[in-house]
């Protein structure tokens, strides 16, 4: 059975538009068109869930420039979404730290998760501001915040507690992570979700990578001898 649920770190936008002799928003944009391409192939191959890692905690220290064009790329990119909600069937939910979005992006935000919230053909996370660290320390504090109220005891505090308080709540942690670019790490990206995860590597940019690339990950995963535990 393929994987039901993927997550991708999309790299190689920069590289990408370097090796053409283009700006780095250049290759934003180009990344930003191929979501929706991976998305609808993902779901045509049977993954049901799709949690794609856009703009991390660190990417605050890039160029403002590069930073504001990212910005005006989710925005466009929700935008779209809304729009294909329908035909795609797809629901929309971003995780990560909204706090440093602006009004404006986090009221746009909001309506494309009311919007997509009746459709469950297929499920798109995408992260944005977000990393796994802050993620944790956010979510450490919620559950101390409702030990304090009386609301949790530390007691009931279990693996599937941890989870529930995560970003990530209610979608099942990958069965499969893509990395593209050729880098081999996981950059602070779904560190709790990603513990018995299969892990893909692959030298395509995210702006060059096609369906066809997924559909080689995906015959990878299923070709692997996965055990767990031991047995």
């Amino acid at each position: 059975m393929g994987p039901k649920s993927i997550a991708i770190i999309m790299d190689g936008n920069g590289r990408w538009a370097k090796s053409k002799g283009l700006a780095r928003s250049a290759g934003h944009v180009k990344g930003a068109k191929n979501i929706e391409t991976i998305a609808r192939a993902a779901k045509a191959m049977g993954v049901k869930y799709l949690t794609i890692y856009a703009f991390s905690t660190e990417n605050w220290s890039r160029p403002d420039d590069e930073v504001a064009k990212l910005m005006e790329l989710l925005e466009e990119y929700i935008t779209k979404a809304i729009k294909n909600a329908e035909k795609n069937k797809m629901q929309i939910r971003i995780i990560g730290d909204r706090s440093k979005l602006s009004d404006g992006l986090n009221a746009r935000i909001a309506e494309a998760e009311k919007i997509t919230s009746v459709y469950d053909e297929v499920y798109l996370q995408v992260a944005f501001n977000y990393g796994s660290r802050d993620e944790i320390v956010r979510m450490t504090k919620k559950i101390a915040s409702d030990v304090s109220d009386g609301k949790l005891s530390t007691d009931d505090i279990t693996e599937e507690t941890v989870s529930n308080y995560l970003d990530t709540a209610g979608i099942p942690d990958p069965d499969l992570l893509i990395r593209t670019s050729g880098e081999q790490r996981i950059s602070n990206y779904l560190l709790w979700q990603l513990a018995y995860s299969e892990f893909y590597f692959t030298k395509v940019p995210w702006p060059d990578f096609s369906p066809k690339n997924l559909e080689e990950a995906i015959e990878e995963y299923n070709n692997r001898n996965r055990r767990y535990g031991g047995v």
